[in-house]
């Protein structure tokens, strides 16, 4: 039995709801989410909440049930306040700034990174070794995070690199003489 699943979502103020079809949609002031929904839960709107069920004991019905709840619980989130992510670039001329729709990162390469980015998200460089990156779907968002942080991962020795803000880099001792 789903922990999650049973428990309804409530509806902020600002954002509708609606079920058609195999479809839920989600609209906001920032933007609106589709999830396309599977045939072993049943998702109903009303009174203000979303509830989720699962059609059957079936293990898939069982798997789907916590997942369906919890991906809608992101959208609505997502759609009323957004997610944000925040990285620190750490290391000696390492740094960031957006230029038109891509971001151009130096990370000590011999030619700069150019990512660009996708729609959807909203990239910023609050200063040259700070990059936020928000929108309103989590997973983009944290997919988007993670692609820039794989061109210089955080390194053990001297920490140089691109780090997220709440990550903790384990420090090694170097070579002793």
């Amino acid at each position: 039995m789903s922990r999650v699943g049973k428990y309804p979502i409530d509806i902020p103020a600002g954002v509708t709801v609606t079920v058609e079809g195999d479809t839920l949609t989600t609209k906001g002031k920032l933007g609106e989410l589709r999830l396309p929904l599977t045939e072993h839960v049943q998702t109903t709107v009303a009174d203000g909440k979303v509830s989720v069920r699962p059609l059957g004991t079936a293990a898939q019905a069982r798997m789907m049930w916590g997942t369906t709840r919890a991906n809608i619980a992101n959208m609505i989130k997502g759609v009323s306040t957004g997610y944000a992510k925040t990285m620190e670039i750490t290391g000696t001329g390492y740094r960031a700034a957006v230029q038109g729709t891509n971001l151009v990162i130096n990370l000590g390469f011999s030619h700069d990174v150019v990512y660009p980015v996708p729609a959807g998200i909203m990239i910023t460089t609050p200063r040259p070794t700070a990059i936020t990156v928000s929108g309103v779907d989590k997973r983009q968002v944290g997919q988007v995070a993670a692609e820039i942080r794989s061109y210089r991962p955080p390194e053990p020795y001297k920490g140089k690199g691109v780090r997220y803000d709440d990550e903790t880099i384990r420090r090694k001792e170097g070579k002793k003489k």
